[in-house]
């Protein structure tokens, strides 16, 4: 049997795959079993931040692989302690959790606030709010958290505490907050809802309303982050500073990662015992994580992804078919006339590597992309709306 045949064999079916198998890449392209090329402009939904085999981050990762691949957390180990420094560094926060995804680090936001409002206020304060059309992982407890109501079914019963209002609506968030309210989780840009962009005075009012409240503020940077926007953090953008930040995807260059921030007042909420990962702060994978940082925040390398971001948005506008355009640095979403998802799949047979978010295409690009790279996936993608 070939690679797609031992997949529909072996593998639950929980992706809709492309009838792609992938063997190669370097940068923003991808080479299929076959030798097929193609432009790759989804990243692995956003993971592959430097592109496929970035040849200073696969160094980084052989090496630390050569000298000792796993620990238990019982030890201290060097690479996770520099990422965590690093991070805490550039971003103002205090702390760092270590998990493997994005929905571990939601988990560990969620177990933080929960904690911190126990300690404070006992055990009835529990109850966060989030945010329609969020998404904040596949768990049993961020799918209860994730406001789509297509999410909640099957898996019951759910994990109880959640509950959901529209975003960009300030007067329907504080006329559900209460005495119950431990903290609002949020994305300032819902990637899997469709690249919905807040508005800055809304986040800005949401936080000023929590802070007064000693409410915490949880901001989902699991897509977003990691230069994603054309800044380290989407909430730069927004001039806010949140009490937890969630980071994945991107952080990692292609291997698994995850982990949660916290601010100053939550440093010491959590002790030995009251969270815990097997494989979280690997070594190997602190490694990569910390050659993408210390890339990404480099001088002139951000500044560099807002004009890749400028440029795309300007040529993608261009293309007849093409009715809208929402972009925050690489993080674009591509309104057309049409179902996406179809037209998604033809660009994949014509070369293009690309993906959905709701009704939209959607694009999340190798920041390291090149201007020429931009052209060719404009031209592949207006030739397939063209068809």
């Amino acid at each position: 049997m070939d690679t797609k045949q031992k997949d529909n064999q072996y593998i639950m079916h929980t992706y809709g795959r492309y009838d792609v198998a992938l063997a190669s890449g370097k940068g923003a392209v991808a080479y299929d079993e076959d030798g097929k090329r193609y432009i790759d402009v989804s990243s692995g939904i956003g993971v592959n931040s430097l592109g496929y085999c970035d040849e200073g981050w696969v160094k980084a990762v052989c090496a630390q692989a050569a000298t000792i691949q796993h620990m238990s957390n019982y030890f201290y180990s060097k690479q996770p302690s520099d990422l965590a420094e690093k991070l805490c560094s550039l971003s103002g926060m205090a702390k760092v959790c270590f998990g493997n995804s994005g929905a571990e680090a939601n988990e560990c936001a969620i177990k933080v606030a929960r904690k911190y409002s126990f300690d404070k206020y006992g055990a009835d304060r529990n109850g966060i709010i989030t945010l329609r059309n969020s998404f904040h992982g596949r768990t049993v407890t961020t799918l209860s958290a994730t406001g789509q109501d297509v999410f909640h079914n099957y898996f019951f019963p759910f994990t109880e505490g959640f509950s959901f209002v529209e975003a960009n609506d300030i007067g329907a968030l504080e006329a559900a907050l209460s005495d119950k309210t431990c903290a609002v989780m949020l994305e300032v840009i819902q990637g899997e809802g469709g690249v919905n962009i807040l508005d800055k005075e809304y986040v800005q009012k949401l936080c000023e309303l929590c802070q007064s409240r000693d409410i915490l503020v949880i901001i989902d940077e699991v897509q977003t982050g990691v230069g994603r926007t054309g800044k380290l953090f989407a909430y730069e953008h927004y001039g806010v500073k949140p009490d937890l930040v969630t980071v994945a995807k991107g952080l990692g260059g292609g291997l698994p990662i995850g982990l949660c921030m916290c601010g100053e007042k939550l440093r010491d909420v959590m002790s030995p015992s009251t969270h815990g990962t097997t494989f979280g702060a690997n070594p190997v994978v602190c490694a990569g994580a910390n050659y993408v940082l210390d890339t990404v925040s480099k001088p002139g390398f951000l500044e560099a992804v807002e004009e890749k971001g400028a440029y795309l948005e300007q040529r993608l506008r261009a293309i007849d078919g093409v009715k809208n355009v929402r972009r925050m640095g690489l993080m674009i979403g591509i309104e057309i006339d049409g179902d996406a998802h179809a037209l998604a799949v033809k660009c994949v047979e014509n070369g293009l590597l690309i993906i959905t978010a709701k009704e939209l295409l959607r694009m999340l690009p190798p920041l390291t992309i090149t201007m020429e790279e931009i052209d060719e996936a404009v031209e592949l993608l207006a030739k397939t709306i063209k068809e």
